[in-house]
């Protein structure tokens, strides 16, 4: 079987794992097969075991802040193709022998933009935003569909290849989308759209379930309950 795990990183893809051995130890401390340096993993976090046929399974190993399968957090449980396993702030995506195949190159990413705001503004609305709704994107399509990335940051970029395409700004009681303009070419089939219509530079509130296409691929904007 040439199962693989996909390491990402607020969007962005961090590495790829191999899962040809029958254990893999995921840990904050040095000894683990996948070592994360992230303070809200513990020091032997999560195994991962191919000890059935054809099957894979995830298994917390008492982790102060525990591991998660899709949103669920788990003791021990089989994974799917496409699954996610979200361990700190670090998430992997199952990949299974046969399925789809993904592309690095194709993986949207979120990110601050300093380019966006000056420093004053953006100091005070990370304060403002404390304690705030918070929301985030689920990929809808494509290799790595059911990714989430959370919108934490009080200015998101979204973007392909390397073009920053969209700017989500985080407010008081809602996130507004506007699109940035860049002077690098671009398809016009890259520009972003908002529930199938173009926008331009003056944000637009996001509604829970708005549909965000990006270069083919489409995330859903959804608050975190």
């Amino acid at each position: 079987m040439d199962n693989k795990l996909i390491l990402t990183l607020d969007g962005e893809i961090i590495n790829e794992y191999g899962l040809n051995v029958e254990h893999i130890s995921i840990g904050r401390k040095h000894g683990n097969d996948i070592q994360l340096n992230d303070l809200t993993v513990s020091g032997r976090h999560a195994m991962l075991s191919n000890s059935l046929p054809h099957q894979v399974f995830v298994e917390d190993l008492g982790s102060t802040n525990g591991t998660l399968v899709n949103g669920n957090h788990i003791k021990k449980t089989s994974l799917t193709h496409g699954d996610i396993i979200q361990i700190g702030h670090h998430q992997f995506t199952f990949l299974s022998d046969g399925e789809a195949k993904y592309e690095p190159t194709m993986f949207i990413k979120a990110e601050m933009d300093e380019t966006q705001m000056v420093l004053p503004e953006w100091e005070s609305r990370e304060e403002s935003i404390k304690g705030q709704p918070l929301a985030g994107l689920r990929t809808l399509n494509g290799p790595l569909a059911r990714t989430v990335m959370e919108l934490r940051k009080p200015f998101n970029t979204v973007g392909f290849q390397g073009h920053k395409l969209a700017l989500i700004s985080r407010g008081l009681n809602s996130y507004s989308i506007s699109q940035v303009h860049s002077t690098n070419n671009r398809r016009g089939a890259d520009k972003p759209l908002l529930n199938g219509e173009t926008f331009g530079a003056a944000p637009l509130d996001l509604k829970e379930k708005d549909i965000i296409n990006i270069a083919g691929f489409e995330v859903e904007f959804y608050y975190i309950h």
